[in-house]
């Protein structure tokens, strides 16, 4: 069950997670999807992440540019465009108010009165 519940908080976080990943600079899917294991999230896998990556570049918010491996597959390269840092601004103050509000309850109704 517990797994079951944090797919399901994972699920309405990743776009914005996703975005976080970008803020260093330009990043191709399997190297987010390392990054995000290595946060602690989990690992993400490619039939999770694509989705994502695509519809952030169908809004907008990231830019897709693939380009010609010498060896091997291409890779598909995503980089954040200016409507994606302001929106992870905004979703990323968005989050934190709403884990401060999920916080304050939990520390307030959990025994001992902590979280």
């Amino acid at each position: 069950m517990a797994a079951d519940r944090r797919s399901s908080w994972l699920k309405g976080v990743l776009d914005l997670l996703v975005l976080s990943c970008l803020t260093g600079g330009e990043s191709y899917g399997y190297e987010i999807s390392k990054a995000l294991t290595a946060a602690g999230l989990g690992e993400i896998k490619g039939g999770t992440l694509y989705p994502v990556l695509n519809r952030l570049e169908e809004a907008g918010l990231v830019v897709g540019e693939f380009r010609a491996a010498e060896r091997g597959p291409g890779r598909r390269y995503y980089t954040l465009t200016d409507e994606g840092h302001h929106a992870l601004a905004e979703q990323g103050i968005a989050w934190r108010e709403f884990h401060s509000a999920v916080t304050a309850m939990l520390t307030s109704t959990l025994p001992g009165g902590s979280a």
